[in-house]
């Protein structure tokens, strides 16, 4: 894999997961 898709892949899982977390807990944010 390239470096590229590395950060894409990154930066995918990262936000998804913040949403899931925006979704699931949202006092906290």
């Amino acid at each position: 894999m390239s470096v590229e898709n590395v950060v894409g892949l990154v930066v995918a899982v990262s936000l998804l997961g913040y949403l899931a977390l925006a979704l699931l807990f949202p006092e906290r944010f």
